[in-house]
């Protein structure tokens, strides 16, 4: 069975999806854009603010599937602009620093919102103990 995590984005019924689905002891969280708390987009222009905005958002859907930031096995970084991967691997590695899991650094044409720079998806595996595989 699985479980299924909602954040409340206005585009979830729309486009049908959830923001994150756990199916036994993997968890799988969507492309997840930096929205501000507010709405609209977080820390214009800041591919590093944009970053760690996506990251709350992420771990927050994690943290609500049961996973932790440990936890995570495969991270992917999609960037507007490839040029400036650097400020997004800033953000990405204070978090995930000590975890190092596999990630992907990729361009795209855009997104939805085209104020967003950047967006992130995490794959995470839990064992029956808490701890990652």
């Amino acid at each position: 069975m699985n479980r299924r995590v909602l954040s409340g984005s206005p585009l979830e019924p729309v486009i049908g999806f959830s923001r994150a689905v756990r199916s036994g002891p993997f968890v799988a969280v969507a492309g997840t854009a930096p929205i501000a708390p507010g709405g609209g987009a977080a820390a214009p222009g800041d591919v590093g603010g944009q970053t760690r905005r996506c990251l709350e958002i992420a771990l927050a859907a994690l943290a609500d599937a049961g996973a932790r930031a440990e936890h995570v096995v495969r991270t992917r970084v999609m960037l507007t602009d490839i040029a400036r991967w650097r400020e997004a691997a800033e953000a990405h590695g204070a978090v995930f620093g000590a975890i190092r899991p596999a990630c992907t650094f990729m361009q795209v044409a855009g997104f939805i919102d085209p104020a967003w720079l950047v967006e992130i998806e995490l794959d995470a595996v839990v064992t029956e103990g808490g701890q990652s595989t």
